[in-house]
């Protein structure tokens, strides 16, 4: 289930430049893409470390994207770059049990263009939490993925993320849905 995410990041990460874009508020004299030569080094960069990815290096490709997020203009809030390469590193540092880093690079990834309401970002937000102890937080954030989501968004991770936002959900009267 990993690769898939990786998988589809990159695929949301390499759609064209014009998906590329500042967020809404940056004002009329900002560019709407990234020049196509920063483009180009990015998709690259990601795409080199979604390949270590899949291969489980992950310090190497968590290197590969950060090398890609030096890239990115500043601000780097402003872009949308910026949330994939974030999420990706989260996702590295997470599935390398480097928790702290995980919720550090997943909060950063927060503030840019995107990411908020975003499921698989609250999933991994709110299972980095979970393994700090930061219980109130990982319930806020596994809620955020697990109702638009349902079961579906935890895959093939441990059942014990599912578990416990379960037991911090009201039921629906009637209870849960199939899926949920």
């Amino acid at each position: 289930m990993t690769f898939l995410r990786l998988h589809l990041l990159q695929i949301v990460f390499t759609l064209t430049a014009a998906s590329i874009m500042p967020a809404a508020n940056a004002g009329a004299a900002a560019p709407t893409e990234l020049p196509r030569e920063i483009h180009s080094r990015i998709v690259a960069l990601s795409q080199k470390g979604d390949g270590l990815a899949k291969q489980h290096k992950y310090a190497s490709a968590i290197q590969a994207y950060t090398d890609a997020l030096k890239i990115v203009p500043l601000p780097i809030e402003k872009w949308e770059a910026s949330t994939w390469l974030l999420v990706a590193i989260g996702d590295a540092q997470f599935l390398s049990k480097n928790y702290v880093e995980a919720k550090s690079a997943l909060t950063d990834a927060m503030r840019c263009p995107g990411a908020i309401g975003n499921p698989f970002i609250h999933l991994r937000l709110g299972q980095a939490q979970f393994e700090l102890g930061n219980m109130e937080s990982a319930s806020d954030e596994l809620a955020r993925a697990y109702l638009p989501e349902g079961v579906a968004i935890f895959g093939a991770d441990d059942p014990k993320y599912l578990r416990f936002i379960k037991s911090k959900l009201k039921p629906p009267p009637g209870g849960w849905p199939a899926g949920w």
